[in-house]
């Protein structure tokens, strides 16, 4: 039986490309995005026209991450067509670039609105029906900024997706009696085949903006090519849907809790490494072990 997948912020990116993944699959797939008739008409056509052209279920939907009014419209259309959401990717976020201070506070609560507090939002309104089910499968698509090399101009960015893979490793154990299962992809400093770098956000301070300028004159051009070149050749953001496919395919128990796709290798996986492994020991040590693996029904 086919999953039937919802994707948030699937307009472009990540969220694009694997939607084409996961329809190429045998999945019906729906491509949340906003502004369906308006900014993103043009995408929704492309997701109609990959669909037609390739014989695949990809069904563009309206769903703004940062309202839960839309969303639970998103869901309940997606329950209504199909009874049920066997995988939630939660892919939805917001790049911003420049020195931390500039970004005023209301700045920073806006970030983590689209990229932490948007999972909250998609989750209330379907984690009910994957528990009801007593299977699933959410996949929060992390950063290796969490916990590998940091550079500096994207401090308010990576400080929200670290909040992001918090929530994400709590909500892993509280959903396990539940059957559902969670996969945290951490992908790497892509600047191939994404729109980050491109569509970021920059600070409105701009007087504060200007003075770190004069002491770090062009370094957020000089931190995108950098990053740039550790890439090697062929490091396409294409590698992330893949492997979101491949973890979707899997059969449901089996898929796992986190992978890396970092080409660049800033020292993430090494990190988690140490970091889920404590998770796993403390959680015996305290009796809860059992919450470190579902066992779904099979999807």
């Amino acid at each position: 039986m086919s999953n039937i997948i919802v994707i948030t912020g699937a307009s472009s990116g990540f969220g694009a490309l694997t939607a084409r993944a996961l329809a190429d699959s045998g999945d019906t797939v729906y491509a949340g995005m906003r502004e369906t008739t308006g900014r993103n008409a043009p995408q929704v056509e492309a997701a109609a026209d990959y669909a037609a052209g390739h014989g695949v279920d990809l069904r563009a939907i309206e769903l703004d991450v940062n309202s839960q009014e839309s969303v639970d419209a998103a869901i309940g259309q997606i329950i209504s067509a199909h009874g049920r959401v066997d995988v939630l990717v939660h892919n939805a976020g917001h790049m911003v670039t420049g020195p931390a201070e500039a970004f005023t506070p209301e700045q920073l609560a806006a970030l983590y609105d689209v990229n932490v507090l948007s999972t909250q939002r998609v989750n209330r309104a379907a984690l009910p029906h994957m528990r009801a089910a007593g299977r699933g499968l959410v996949i929060w698509v992390s950063s290796s900024s969490v916990k590998g090399g940091t550079p500096p101009y994207l401090g308010p960015y990576f400080a929200a997706k670290a909040g992001m893979d918090s929530l994400a490793v709590s909500y892993s154990v509280e959903l396990a009696r539940w059957g559902v299962e969670t996969s945290i992809v951490v992908p790497g400093s892509f600047t191939s085949g994404t729109n980050h770098f491109a569509h970021s956000g920059h600070p409105q301070d701009t007087a504060v903006a200007a003075e770190y300028d004069e002491k770090f004159p062009n370094l957020m051009e000089e931190v995108s090519r950098k990053l740039a070149a550790l890439a090697p050749a062929g490091a396409d953001a294409s590698l992330v849907s893949e492997e979101i496919a491949r973890i979707v395919a899997l059969p449901a128990g089996r898929r796992p809790y986190r992978v890396h796709i970092d080409p660049a290798n800033d020292g993430s996986e090494e990190v988690s490494e140490v970091a889920d492994r404590i998770h796993r020991e403390f959680l015996t040590r305290v009796g809860l072990a059992d919450l470190l693996d579902p066992h779904p029904m099979s999807v």
